[in-house]
């Protein structure tokens, strides 16, 4: 299970909203109890293909997040991007590009943009995607 606090959720849905009419991307670091992953903090980061259809996080955004990660004791659960006119499932490109298999891929789907679909994902190395559940709460 993945918990995501309500604000942090809020945060992504902005992001990806704001982003509008291009995807947009972020990581996401926190901590791991068993198989209970929790979402500590939300890294925004930029969407430097500025398209519809695909992204590339900007690698700078990256380091900084990860090294903000490391020093608040948190590791990478994941990432997450939203797709602006389609469901909230993996691409071929989507399966393709995921290379951690030990991470969650998050979609935020705003096809309806007044319906946001927010969906997270495990996809293991030959490629099979699997649904990992999302708790959103308001404290975790």
């Amino acid at each position: 299970m993945l918990y995501l606090k309500k604000e942090d959720y809020d945060k992504i849905l902005k992001h990806c909203v704001d982003g509008l009419p291009n995807e947009s991307c972020g990581l996401i670091g926190g901590t791991k109890d068993g198989s209970d992953k929790y979402i500590k903090k939300v890294y925004l980061l930029t969407n430097l293909d500025a398209s519809n259809e695909h992204f590339s996080m900007d690698p700078k955004e990256q380091l900084n997040a990860i090294k903000d990660m490391r020093a608040n004791g948190y590791e990478l659960l994941g990432n997450f991007h939203s797709h602006p006119e389609s469901p909230s499932r993996p691409s071929e490109e989507d399966k393709r590009l995921a290379y951690d298999t030990k991470v969650n891929y998050l979609i935020l789907s705003l096809m309806e943009i007044d319906n946001p679909v927010l969906k997270a994902f495990n996809i293991d190395e030959e490629k099979n995607v699997t649904v990992e559940e999302i708790k959103i709460c308001d404290t975790i």
